[in-house]
């Protein structure tokens, strides 16, 4: 339910004045020691209750559309993030994904549920969801860690972004199982149901089907633009379409709709290099060059306009559409970021909750670090980029979700309003924690990646570390 003091007219001048003052505004932004997000949280904060009192939220009296609306959000953003990552899932830099979204996630849901148990007396179930609710890190709120773009082999940043896609077959099974639990009463012979149907399947189905979505769709749209030198196909209606199918496609056979989404995006990306593998861009300038020599992403090289008989060549027509969908995607994100994160700063006042520093203090400062430092050794990973990966496990977008998924699936009563205040608070902590950290310590990363300057004539040259040693 929500209670609004102001006029739609009035909403629509403040949003638009607020959009305004951040589009130009964004190079004075970008250079302060905060992100966004803690812009857009204050300004929800402002707005709230505890403040100018111009709106008012009730999500435990009805919270279909704040679902939907996460729902969303998360969809889109998983979309374009595998549609940005562009190396083989048999390549290095996803060993770190895997762990991440695997070990290292089975180990925070547990380790949060124990502290919700044991020091704030929550009961067994109702703790399990609190842990599959803060457990998983948010593909949304990321962007300033993820990779940013194809080209990016970051392994720190790849471990992120593979992280944030993969972490819903982590989590989300945990979630329905809470929430069975909390129905049911207690464990029984349904857990070996729930662990075929939402994990030995649903997890598996979900990644084939978004991938074989993602290849076959992209491989009949490149084709047909291509042979017909379309120039004015939107693009953005493809990526939704192909988004719309993997999710609805997913949810009917009782796979992970998230998962069928991310792997649909990957799918797409797959097919760009199937494409450029075949018939290089014009403009890639392999000729001559050794054959191995990777080829650049398509999207890098089209222009903002390209003529009809360019369309021709299937890799300008692949990056044509790259380029297109991700555009769209980015656009979509930044204004559900806004809506989004200013909604929690509306919510976190009346719902702020002590309790949750404990809670957040565990899972950002101990558990998620040592979990990472530990369970990623042995991966092609340097020890700074697994504390870096230990440290920006941002909750944000993706845990909303799961909170508004178990308000709609029995989460009630008193625990519920626990559960809502103890995510609402971590989520916050860990936008202004994450939001003021991320720069300075991204900064000092990229400056250990540069190579040192070379030795000047007559100054003895030491040892130096190659350019990609820490990719």
């Amino acid at each position: 339910m929500i209670v609004a003091t102001l006029s739609f007219l009035h909403w629509l001048a403040l949003a638009g004045v607020i959009l305004l003052i951040m589009a130009l505004a964004s190079a004075h932004v970008k250079r302060l020691p905060v992100s966004s997000s803690i812009i857009y949280l204050a300004l929800g904060w402002s707005m709230g209750p505890q403040a100018l009192g111009w709106i008012r939220i009730d999500i435990e009296q009805g919270c279909s559309w704040f679902e939907r609306l996460t729902e969303i959000a998360v969809i889109i953003s998983l979309f374009i993030g595998g549609l940005k990552l562009r190396l083989s899932p048999r390549d290095d830099a996803w060993s770190a994904a895997y762990r991440l979204a695997g070990p290292v996630m089975l180990v925070s849901i547990l380790g949060i549920a124990a502290v919700a148990h044991l020091l704030l007396g929550l009961d067994p179930p109702r703790a399990l969801l609190l842990g599959a609710i803060l457990a998983p890190t948010d593909p949304v709120l990321a962007s300033a860690v993820s990779v940013g773009h194809a080209a990016d082999k970051d392994r720190m940043r790849y471990g992120l972004s593979g992280e944030a896609g993969l972490n819903d077959g982590t989590a989300f099974p945990f979630v329905v199982l809470a929430l069975s639990w909390m129905d049911r009463g207690s464990a029984g012979p349904w857990i070996l149901r729930w662990a075929l149907l939402k994990l030995a399947w649903a997890v598996p189905a979900a990644l084939v089907l978004g991938y074989c979505l993602g290849i076959w769709v992209g491989r009949f749209a490149i084709r047909l633009r291509s042979h017909q030198r379309d120039t004015e196909a939107p693009s953005d209606f493809l990526a939704l379409a192909l988004i719309a199918l993997a999710y609805v496609a997913a949810e009917i056979l009782g796979a992970w709709g998230f998962l069928a989404v991310f792997a649909a995006g990957f799918g797409l990306r797959r097919v760009e290099l199937k494409v450029v593998a075949e018939t290089p861009h014009p403009q890639a300038g392999l000729r001559g060059s050794r054959p191995d020599a990777a080829h650049p992403p398509a999207e890098h090289l089209v222009s903002a306009r390209v003529e009809p008989e360019a369309m021709g060549e299937p890799a300008v027509a692949a990056g044509v559409l790259v380029a297109e969908t991700i555009s769209f995607g980015a656009t979509a994100e930044r204004l559900l970021e806004v809506a989004l994160v200013t909604l929690v700063g509306v919510l976190v006042g009346p719902y702020w909750s002590a309790r949750a520093l404990l809670v957040a203090a565990f899972l950002l400062f101990l558990l998620r670090p040592l979990a990472t430092r530990l369970l990623l050794s042995g991966t092609a990973t340097s020890p700074h980029q697994r504390w870096l990966m230990g440290w920006f496990g941002i909750r944000g977008i993706g845990s909303l979700y799961y909170l508004a998924y178990a308000l709609n699936r029995g989460l009630s009563g008193g625990a519920a309003r626990e559960v809502i205040s103890l995510t609402l608070s971590v989520v916050a902590v860990s936008v202004v924690l994450h939001g003021i950290t991320a720069t300075p310590l991204l900064n000092r990363y990229q400056a250990t990646l540069k190579p040192p300057r070379p030795a000047a004539p007559g100054e003895q040259a030491g040892p130096r570390s190659s350019p990609g040693a820490e990719r």
